[in-house]
């Protein structure tokens, strides 16, 4: 099982960026992360991602650290939307 943690910006709809994998993100990453997240209208948190996202068998957990941009779902909707598009992304097998 990998044990790979990455930041990321997770979007209400369940879409994502990793921000960094091997040092933490800038103060400045992060309000760029949240400008484009209001921008697209969209809310969202800064989180660790734990796990190999592309890979069936591996567990992927998610570490909400902060809102960073207000929205109109909640964490766990924005999980759950996360987790059904990872599940799109490996196929119908998965």
């Amino acid at each position: 099982m990998s044990s790979e943690k990455r930041w990321i910006v997770l979007a209400e709809d369940g879409r994502h960026t990793t921000l960094g994998r091997h040092t933490d993100p800038t103060q400045e990453e992060i309000e760029r992360a949240a400008v484009g997240l209001k921008a697209a209208g969209l809310g969202g948190w800064l989180a660790v991602m734990e796990g190999d996202y592309y890979r069936s068998r591996c567990r992927v957990d998610l570490l909400m650290v902060r809102e960073i941009a207000p929205g109109q779902v909640t964490w766990d909707a924005a999980m759950t939307a996360f987790h059904g598009l990872r599940a799109q992304a490996l196929g119908p097998s998965h």
